[in-house]
């Protein structure tokens, strides 16, 4: 049995990452700080001798012995990143280090969960791993997006000056069971707002796209990439390219809800892209992983969690 280290494990992506690898058979050591994270996300294994939960921020360094490690620690959503911008860039950038340090030390193969954010608002579309990106590094999403770029460098320098093992993933928007229903991302947004019977709010025209991944799809592309041969570095884009715009997103929601909540319409918040899919032709070559699950389907899944939760 192998032990596995997945720094935000208690969030939406590290809590189902924690589930698909004990279902594997791995041993997996939780850590969070629970700044974003929820203890609700990891209850379920609590108990288990498989399962260890550490509460510790990344930003101090930490000394374990792991056989790998998956670093998904960081707010993730516009609202949670901006409360602490300075939390956000130190998350990103000095919890890269002490991570890519026990990893050097251990000589184990780490995986950096980053973001498609590190394209910005794209001149290039779809976006593919060769595109630099056109970021506002002086912006109010800057802490997030720049964090990961410079995360991105710090983790392909630790490669070559020192032979860490590497694997970095840029993923592009996912949703599933386990969204924060407060976290500001659209989907979460507009289900929360329809099972409420509140204005469902849009930002813009609502012509703007973006691409939805289903979060089993996603945990299951990257556990594939962590297995991959090492010579299979990244950057890799893990996304759905299926393009959807918000009120197409905004009407498909209402009618699975059942929810005759109206539309009211926002001023695009600053350095929101228009346009954000993802190029998938690397992912789909070298691991033969596409995207399985149907909008629609996660659609219903996500509003069947959250009505769950949100019952009083």
């Amino acid at each position: 049995m192998r032990e596995i280290l997945v720094t935000g494990g208690s969030g939406f992506l590290g809590s189902n990452l924690c589930d698909a690898l004990l279902s594997r058979g791995q041993s997996v050591l939780c850590v969070d700080n629970f700044f974003t994270g929820q203890r609700s996300n990891i209850k379920h294994l609590l108990g288990r001798t498989d399962f260890e939960l550490l509460r510790h921020d990344v930003i101090q360094p930490l000394h374990v012995e792991v056989d790998s490690i998956f670093n998904l620690a960081c707010p993730a959503s516009p609202v949670h990143y901006q409360y602490d911008p300075v939390q956000t860039t130190k998350t990103s950038v000095i919890g890269a280090i002490n991570m890519l340090g026990l990893a050097k030390r251990l000589g184990v193969r780490i995986l950096q969960a980053s973001t498609s954010e590190v394209y910005g608002d794209p001149h290039v579309h779809p976006q593919s791993e060769d595109y630099w990106g056109r970021v506002n590094p002086i912006g109010p999403r800057s802490c997030y997006d720049e964090g990961k770029r410079c995360a991105e460098t710090l983790f392909f320098d630790y490669h070559r000056q020192n032979n860490v093992e590497i694997k970095v993933m840029r993923i592009f928007n996912t949703y599933g069971p386990r969204m924060h229903p407060n976290d500001g991302r659209v989907i979460s947004n507009f289900i929360v707002q329809a099972l409420r019977g509140d204005p469902i709010t849009i930002y813009g025209d609502g012509k703007q796209t973006r691409s939805f991944c289903y979060v089993d799809d996603l945990i299951e592309g990257m556990i594939a990439f962590m297995d991959s041969p090492g010579e299979l570095r990244g950057p890799v884009n893990f996304g759905n390219p299926h393009e959807c715009s918000m009120l197409e997103l905004a009407d498909r929601v209402l009618q699975i809800v059942g929810s005759r909540s109206k539309l009211v319409f926002k001023p695009l918040p600053q350095d929101d892209p228009i346009q954000r899919c993802p190029d998938i032709s690397i992912a789909s070559s070298e691991l033969e992983w596409t995207p399985k699950v149907q909008l629609e389907d996660g659609l219903r899944e996500t509003v069947a969690w959250f009505r769950h939760t949100l019952e009083p």
